[in-house]
């Protein structure tokens, strides 16, 4: 019998996507037959998307009731905005202390592509180098636990951080607060890389903040 691994996965990030860029919106019901039709897969790769992102938080699945997208309070993205920042600090400080030559050739290659999709305005782009950025600065880390507790706040809040990147201005200062970051963990500046990563990570909760009243707004 022939391996569900390959489509399961694909469909997994489909979803998850859909969900991150608002194709899929919240408490919207998740029907596995319009799925499987919509992304040309069977229901079981669906059920087992499903359940994979029913682990990141960002699927609620009921008995009896089928799968909905998982709505997030704005009160609870704000906590894990602030959680994220206090973990994230930590690591950035742990990156510097474990950083080697090719960790630093891997980041500032990052850093390099994000400065192209601003020049460029690709902010979809710029919000993939964005989060591929903060990874290679988990890998280096080395804390497999506080990396693993980031991809989970961060999955549940990713359609927030969008709009946040899409907040004018917002992609030149990410890029200065990410080359300030890169930089100190470059030197080994623990100190300077844990400054550097709380001041990006206020500033992003400041305008996660100035999202949330856009949208309820009709900003976005």
């Amino acid at each position: 019998m022939p391996s569900l691994a390959p489509a399961r996965i694909d469909v997994t990030a489909q979803l998850r996507e859909a969900i991150a860029r608002g194709r899929l919106l919240p408490n919207e019901r998740l029907i596995e037959t319009d799925l499987a039709a919509t992304y040309g897969v069977n229901r079981a790769h669906i059920r087992m998307a499903l359940a994979m992102l029913d682990q990141e938080g960002l699927v609620v699945r009921e008995r009896n009731r089928g799968a909905r997208v998982r709505a997030v309070s704005d009160d609870e993205a704000l906590e894990i905005a602030e959680t994220r920042l206090a973990i994230e600090t930590m690591i950035a400080g742990q990156a510097a202390r474990r950083v080697t030559d090719s960790d630093r050739k891997a980041l500032r290659a990052i850093l390099t592509r994000m400065r192209g999709c601003v020049d460029g305005e690709d902010y979809a782009g710029f919000s993939e180098e964005n989060a591929a950025l903060h990874r290679e600065i988990q890998r280096i880390a080395g804390n497999a636990t506080a990396s693993r507790i980031v991809a989970s706040l961060k999955s549940q809040i990713v359609r927030l951080q969008y709009r946040v990147i899409l907040l004018p201005g917002r992609p030149a200062l990410s890029l200065a607060e990410h080359r300030r970051i890169v930089e100190t963990i470059c030197a080994g500046d623990r100190a300077g890389a844990e400054a550097a990563m709380r001041a990006h990570l206020t500033s992003f909760l400041r305008l996660l903040k100035q999202a949330i009243t856009a949208a309820h707004s009709g900003g976005f």
